[in-house]
């Protein structure tokens, strides 16, 4: 079982930059990919950015590419999205989630394990 616990969201005007952590506890973090996803009110859940277990590899959807950094810590178990640039369509409730594996390609909810309970962002215009 691994537990899951997003802090940083808030309100932010347009262009303006938000920091989102995770912190995880229970299995060892390092045998499992990370990932972002977030549900804007009314639309399913999405994909938004991963990152393998040493943080070589990361993968990002289109939409946020050059605008989100996605990183983690191993020794402090915590994962984090560093979000520039924000939009107002970035508006959305971002989620924390646990692959067990290491490769950054799997998008779908249904490839994760564990979630945390979700954060909150929103970006006025």
């Amino acid at each position: 079982q691994v537990q899951l616990v997003e802090s940083g969201g808030g309100l932010v005007q347009a262009g303006g930059s938000l920091r989102l952590s995770c912190a995880a506890s229970g299995r060892t973090f390092s045998n499992y990919a990370m990932g972002w996803f977030r549900q804007a009110p009314g639309k399913e859940r999405e994909f938004v950015a991963a990152i393998s277990w040493s943080g070589g590899n990361t993968y990002y959807t289109n939409s946020v590419k050059g605008r989100f950094t996605i990183s983690r810590d191993n020794a402090k178990n915590t994962v984090s999205l560093q979000m520039n640039s924000l939009k107002p369509t970035d508006t959305a409730v971002y989620y924390c989630a646990a692959r067990l594996g290491d490769s950054v390609y799997y998008t779908g909810t249904g490839d994760y394990n564990y979630w945390g309970q979700g954060t909150q962002v929103t970006v006025s215009s």
